[in-house]
């Protein structure tokens, strides 16, 4: 496997793979990067779809890109994707899998003219006092020495921050600026969490930074993931005839392990409540999906709580990954990333309208009528003064293809589980859906009076526990978690958000269908490049561009720099004047 960039190699289609035609694949989990990867296989790898098997431990595939009508309970979102133009393998994948939609058209296709006609920015980023505009302004209202702390953060070297947290980093004077509440908020990163993630984030989407404030750097499918992404890439392998089998955990894989050369030798899983075993030759192929930021997920309803399970580590995916580590160091360390719930958990909500009186209220936050089909927050509103930190969302309606027309689905998501709310005086991981609809109205301004009657009759709301949800974010260091392919590795791939490649971010779309391709390109030897990263933090012009958004209109002159160093400064723009430097200081308003 090697990258590649630009566009020779992104339009090219592959040789087929020597011996493919005898391979076969089993993928753990039908998750978004197993479904990529299966998705791969058919495409790039060319193997029989009769000879592709993937085993789901739950009834339906997705994995945490879910939107469902549950009989009983309604609506039901834990999450939603942001998507970005230089999402490089996520959009080489899509241009291939065909619109449930729009016949002739390609996933790509829909989105692309989707996002062109309805562009996504956000006119209310965040609220005060009870539904009032905070007035970000599109600033981030850094200091100089909060600056400098980013900077320093952004040039350090991967192995400087193993097992280093934001805490370790930053101090309260950047945390009271606007740009931490909009990357705590958009990333839903806290203190204690890696700061290598957060560099990591700072190096991808440099060149969005001009983007944060108001989302215009983000863009969203038309309904939620499951409909308008996970749905066409399943009946695009099943008109393969690739295999699904639901209902089918994996406890585990069993590894020949011996002078350097590591293989699948066998699964043992269960299926319909009995032990199966699965035996393995070094032509079948394992995709493995180890660890889950959704495993454990609980779900509460109007009248209940959710439930936290306190179980370290104990579902599926991470049982799964620790018998498998057990088995070699090169595996990695699951139980850096499942065993503090208490750091790694928040609590998201669905919220569903039922008549016209709440939707008067997100019309006059999202400024825009959110009947109309088009963007409607473009993005989370957070609420700045909120004790839960709580942010919430309305993306383009109808979010699901079932919903009525004079219904809207909200969802939400506070990231203080713990700390009381400001009008419902419980913390949020204690309360039921009702409850949480209450804090919700408070904040957008709802009269007290009217709040315990318009949250009995004019909404229903499903609470949802995730104790693993920002799992992916923990510290770590070099190892604790496996490569993508591991060294010595003859038949099998590790994918998904707990797999470790070079310069992408995890908590994104990206990541799970990078990981996905270089596994099938390795393990198959396509001969095709696996697009790189797209390298924006070594383009001056983007350094450029976004120190000058940070720096909210100053100048560098403007800069309270020391008395040496404003001499050298005035001696550097004497010698850049009149050359290309002196013009890009120019055009991007520093000078």
């Amino acid at each position: 496997m090697y990258y590649s960039n630009g566009n020779y190699e992104a339009f090219a289609r592959p040789e087929k793979p020597k011996d493919v035609d005898r391979k076969s694949a089993y993928l753990v989990g039908s998750g978004l990067a197993s479904l990529a990867a299966a998705c791969f296989l058919v495409r790039d790898g060319q193997m029989k779809g009769e000879h592709i098997h993937i085993l789901e431990e739950m009834s339906l595939p997705g994995g945490a890109c879910d939107g469902i009508k549950d009989p009983q309970k309604g609506f039901i979102i834990r999450g939603g994707r942001e998507m970005e133009n230089h999402f490089e393998c996520l959009w080489d994948l899509f241009r291939s899998i065909p619109s449930i939609e729009t016949e002739g058209l390609s996933v790509l296709d829909e989105f692309y003219r989707l996002n062109k006609h309805d562009p996504n920015y956000s006119l209310m980023r965040a609220s005060v006092n009870r539904g009032e505009d905070a007035h970000t302004d599109g600033k981030f209202t850094l200091s100089e020495k909060a600056s400098m702390q980013i900077v320093k953060l952004f040039m350090s070297r991967d192995e400087d921050l193993y097992d280093v947290t934001i805490d370790d980093v930053f101090d309260e004077e950047f945390y009271a600026s606007n740009f931490w509440l909009y990357w705590q908020t958009m990333f839903a990163f806290e203190k204690w969490h890696s700061a290598l993630e957060m560099k990591l984030y700072l190096q991808r989407f440099i060149h969005h930074i001009g983007g944060l404030p108001d989302f215009s750097a983000l863009k969203f499918t038309k309904y939620n993931q499951f409909e308008s992404l996970i749905l066409p890439m399943v009946k695009y392998l099943e008109d393969h005839g690739v295999h699904f089998q639901y209902d089918t955990q994996v406890t585990n894989v069993i590894f020949d392990i011996k002078d350097g050369r590591k293989a699948a030798k066998q699964m043992i899983c269960i299926h319909n409540g009995k032990e199966e075993t699965i035996d393995l030759i070094e032509d079948d192929l394992v995709f493995i999906t180890n660890g889950s930021c959704t495993e454990n997920s609980s779900l509460g309803d109007d009248d209940h709580a959710p439930v936290m399970n306190t179980e370290p580590g104990e579902g599926g995916c991470w049982q799964l990954w620790k018998n498998i580590a057990a088995q070699d160091p090169s595996f990695g360390r699951p139980e850096k990333f499942c065993t503090n719930i208490a750091a790694t958990n928040w609590e998201s909500a669905t919220v569903t309208t039922l008549d016209q009186r709440i939707p008067r209220y997100i019309e006059k936050m999202s400024k825009r009528d959110p009947f109309s089909g088009k963007v409607v927050t473009g993005g989370i509103i957070t609420v700045k003064d909120s004790s839960w930190l709580m942010s919430y969302t309305i993306n383009r309606q109808p979010h699901f293809k079932q919903q009525p027309k004079d219904q809207l689905v909200v969802w939400i998501y506070g990231l203080y589980t713990d700390a009381p709310g400001d009008f419902v005086k419980k913390p949020m991981k204690e309360c039921t859906g009702r409850e949480i609809t209450q804090e919700w109205l408070y904040h957008m301004g709802v009269p007290e009076a009217e709040i315990l009657e318009l949250a009995a009759t004019g909404a229903h709301c499903i609470p949802c526990m995730m104790p693993y949800i920002t799992a992916f974010f923990m510290p770590r260091t070099e190892g604790d978690r496996p490569k993508v392919v591991p060294e010595g590795s003859v038949n099998f791939a590790f994918i998904g958000q707990f797999a470790d490649t070079v310069r992408d971010t995890v908590f994104t779309t990206e990541y799970s269908v990078r990981t996905a391709m270089e596994a099938v390109y390795t393990l198959l030897d396509v001969d095709r490049g696996v697009p790189e990263v797209f390298a924006s933090c070594y383009d001056i012009r983007v350094l450029l561009d976004s120190m000058a958004k940070m720096l909210d209109g100053k100048k560098l002159t403007d800069l309270k720099l020391p008395f040496v160093a404003k001499l050298v400064e005035k001696q550097l723009l004497k010698k850049a004047s009149g050359t290309i430097i002196g013009e890009l200081l120019e055009r991007y308003k520093l000078i």
